[in-house]
């Protein structure tokens, strides 16, 4: 099978789920006069607001064309309703163009989730809604024996390209060379889908990055992938990722207390456990909640 077929087939999966899911309809929300008044006067008189994506990230984010499902998708869609806006979605390619384009005001925020770091609330305030941890996806049996930072030397890592992950693996590589051990081949690709399958076309031997969407991924794979490193810090300190907006924005605020609206009234529990993310959730969202990412 070629490359084009298998991310044919990966694709089709994907939406397959999310038409699955699809079938679960949400309750109707009530907008929130206050909240709505907090929010800046240009975003009231237009009533939308525009939520910027880097692609595919299940069970978060599943992008096809100009349509979005997904955990993150049915948040937002229930945000809205409680901001009394409808939010719009748009694609960009990478995590650096998100950051830019959320910085250069070309939209209002990113729902992500995106990693939360020290190094990154220097330009932007983070809205933390979910817990997260750092897994290696790797082909069934695990035959490079991946199980950690330690055994991931000489190995071909697939990462996201400018993610948090990218930077711990090229640590260790480093580490592997000063340890007299092959270094790590860091392959960097812009979206999941096309990292995962690197993986699957045995390109690359593990694909290192956030576990849930890689528990999704593997569940997609038809007994070709397993997760490796389950329970470990993995070069990480505790991770929060969350929403992102502009350094000092007001929005930060308004977005923390409209999540913190949906914990409260239900719909925050019913939506993660709909894309199995039960094991994701916080008790209450929190503003610039991370961790130091490991030098």
């Amino acid at each position: 099978m070629n490359i084009k077929m298998i991310a044919s087939t990966a694709l089709a999966c994907f939406m397959a789920a999310g038409a699955v899911h699809a079938e679960d309809a949400l309750p109707t929300l009530k907008k929130d006069d206050a909240l709505f008044a907090r929010l800046p006067e240009a975003i009231q008189k237009s009533g939308t607001m525009i939520s910027v994506n880097n692609g595919s990230f299940p069970p978060y984010e599943i992008v096809e064309g100009t349509k979005m499902s997904g955990a993150s998708a049915d948040l937002t869609d229930a945000l809205g309703q409680v901001l009394g806006v409808k939010i719009e979605h748009q694609t960009v390619g990478g995590l650096p163009a998100l950051l830019a384009g959320i910085n250069a005001g070309r939209y209002q925020f990113a729902f992500g989730p995106v990693g939360d770091f020290k190094s990154r609330e220097e330009a932007n305030d983070f809205v933390d809604w979910v817990q997260e941890f750092v897994v290696f996806a790797v082909h069934k049996g695990n035959p490079k024996g991946i199980t950690s930072l330690d055994t991931a030397c000489g190995s071909r890592i697939a990462v996201m390209a400018g993610g948090s992950a990218e930077r711990v693996i090229q640590a260790q590589s480093e580490t592997c060379k000063t340890n007299g051990k092959d270094p790590v081949e860091v392959q960097s690709y812009t979206d999941q889908p096309s990292s995962i399958l690197a993986v699957r076309s045995k390109r690359a031997d593990a694909f290192f990055s956030s576990q849930a969407p890689l528990t999704y991924f593997v569940s997609q794979a038809n007994g070709q992938l397993e997760l490796s490193g389950v329970g470990q810090k993995n070069g990480f300190q505790d991770l929060f990722q969350g929403a992102v907006v502009p350094k000092g924005s007001p929005l930060a605020e308004v977005l923390k207390d409209g999540v913190k609206e949906l914990i409260d009234n239900g719909t925050y529990a019913v939506v993660m456990k709909k894309w199995g993310l039960e094991n994701n959730m916080i008790k209450e969202p929190g503003i610039n909640l991370g961790g130091v990412l490991p030098k």
